[in-house]
Parts: structure tokens; C-alpha cells; sequence
């Protein structure tokens, strides 16, 4: 079990003032079976800002704030404390259900928002040629294993080489891409032989031997789940499963279902961005 502190901070710095903008933020962790939200606040400057929360389609707690006046810039501050306690185990035969299980009607039903290929997860005719031959002889777990340790000898983290945009055939072309790539690659793979997966977004502590008490830059990060007769983990970044460095924001097809920022506005011209984490280890 750890107990972080999250403090996540992005501002914008506009050329030319902002007559009016709505956004929504998704930047709250969410309670679940691994990890408990203690506390959490959102602010939002400039502070006259109409503020309102919600819970979208897929759970995720939505900060939304309409800015109905001129405004020079924009910074939503998010701090949260959280508990997480990810217990991952070795599944035993019996928990693991078979391709037939998995290609039932009621299956497909079931996780219907999680088999189709989305934009972003579509991995190419050359990846769907490979991919049989990697799970051949596998049941489902084995398979997304297989496909998982496949990937680690194909593609290489590299930052500044792809965009919130890039797909999952884009980033294999190029055979490298940042966590989103990865986890949208993985997701098109599993996907394409009918495993049930799911795009996941939220923050990583980068140094498990942190001291209680130190602050660090942690990162915005993403990773997916798979279903193989239960919900599973896996950070194709860091080539493990996700651990109690791990933080849970939002689920989704991919990314465009959990943007930490997004909005419209009137006016700007540009702008100028920046963001920053701090994660800080309380116990």
C-alpha cells in the first residue's frame, strides 16, 4: 500500500486575450477496488470561472468550468491524497476463460465498448498479419502476455516523435512512440484477436525508493486493462503490471475518452502551454 499526494498542475498563457472558453478537466482519481481517493480539490483561475462536476458515460469524475469573460490565461490546479493497494496475482487455470467463452454472444455483449478497433487503436494490416502467429497454441492469458513481450522487442519509448493524435499503425511505422502509443498499440493487438481491452490514464510515481516525504516530478501516464475472465493490468512502458505507484484517473476506448484537458474558446490567437506533477510518497 502507498498513500501519495498528487498535485498536477496546467496553465495556459494565451497571445491575444480569450473573450470566452469552456473546458473540462479530468484530473481526480477515482475510488475503486485498488486504490481510495482521501481528499481532492480542483481550482480553476481565473477565479470567476462557473464551475460544475459530473461523472461521464465511462465513470470518470469531470471538472467542467465555463469562462463567460475576457481572460489572458488559464490555470487549473488539481491536488489529490490518495491510497493504493493493487494486489496482483497469479491466476490459477479456472480464472481464466477460453476463446470460446470470450467470442459468445454474451461476452461480446457484455464488453461491447471494449472489443471494437477505435481510430486510435486500429494497428495495421502488418500487425494484424503477426499477431495469429503469436498467440497460437495460447489461451487468452498466455496470448495477451505473448503479445505483450512481442511488443517489448519491437517498439522503443521515445518522447517528441508522435502526437496526441497518432494512431496505433503510425507509431508502429515508426516502430517507437510515448505511453499513450504503447498503451494504444497493445489495446489494437488484443483487440484484434478477440481480448476485451481498455485504455487507461492517470499519474505514475517514476521512483518506488522515493523517501516518505520527498516530492518528485511524476508523470501523467498511461497503460491499459485486459479481460481474460477479470479485469488485468499492464504498463507496456515500465513492462509490468501496474503497482501501487500506479494512479487511476479515468477508462476509456482510448485516448480521446480521458484527456486530462480539453475545451473550446473564442479568440486567443495561441498559446503557450505548460504542465507540471508533483507526487510526494505519505506512507
Amino acid at each position: 500500500m502507498t498513500r501519495l499526494s498528487i498535485v498536477h498542475r496546467t496553465g495556459y498563457k494565451y497571445k491575444r486575450r480569450v473573450t470566452l472558453s469552456y473546458n473540462e478537466a479530468r484530473m481526480t482519481p477515482l475510488t475503486d477496488p485498488q486504490q481510495v481517493v482521501l481528499e481532492s480539490s480542483m481550482k480553476v483561475t481565473p477565479s470567476q470561472a462557473a464551475v460544475s462536476s459530473y461523472r461521464d458515460y465511462w465513470g470518470t469524475r469531470v471538472t467542467a468550468f465555463d469562462m463567460q469573460m475576457p481572460h489572458e490565461h488559464l490555470e487549473v490546479l488539481a491536488t489529490t491524497t490518495v491510497e493504493v493497494h493493487r494486489a496482483v496475482r497469479v491466476p490459477s487455470e479456472a480464472d481464466i476463460v477460453g476463446w470460446d467463452d470470450l467470442a459468445s454472444p454474451e461476452t461480446l455483449n457484455q464488453f461491447s465498448d471494449w472489443a471494437p478497433q477505435s481510430q486510435l487503436t486500429g494497428p495495421g494490416e502488418e500487425v494484424l498479419a503477426i499477431i495469429p502467429g503469436v498467440v497460437e497454441g495460447k489461451n487468452p492469458h498466455e496470448a495477451a502476455l505473448a503479445i505483450f513481450a512481442w511488443m517489448r522487442g519491437e517498439m522503443t519509448y521515445m518522447k517528441g516523435t508522435t502526437g496526441v493524435t497518432t494512431n496505433a499503425e503510425e507509431a508502429w511505422t515508426q516502430r517507437q512512440g510515448v505511453c499513450q502509443d504503447l498503451a494504444h498499440l497493445a489495446i489494437g493487438a488484443l483487440r484484434s484477436c478477440g481480448i476485451p481491452a481498455r485504455y487507461v490514464s492517470g499519474y505514475l510515481h517514476p521512483r518506488s525508493t522515493a523517501d516518505i516525504g520527498e516530492t518528485v516530478a511524476g508523470q501523467s501516464h498511461a497503460w491499459l486493462e485486459w479481460w481474460d475472465g477479470e479485469w488485468r493490468s499492464w504498463d507496456p512502458t515500465n513492462h509490468k503490471p501496474a503497482g501501487d505507484f500506479h494512479v487511476t484517473v479515468a477508462r476509456g476506448r482510448d485516448y480521446r475518452d480521458v484527456p486530462p484537458l480539453k475545451g473550446i474558446l473564442s479568440g486567443g490567437g495561441g498559446s503557450n502551454l505548460s504542465v507540471s506533477v508533483e507526487i510526494t510518497r505519505l506512507a
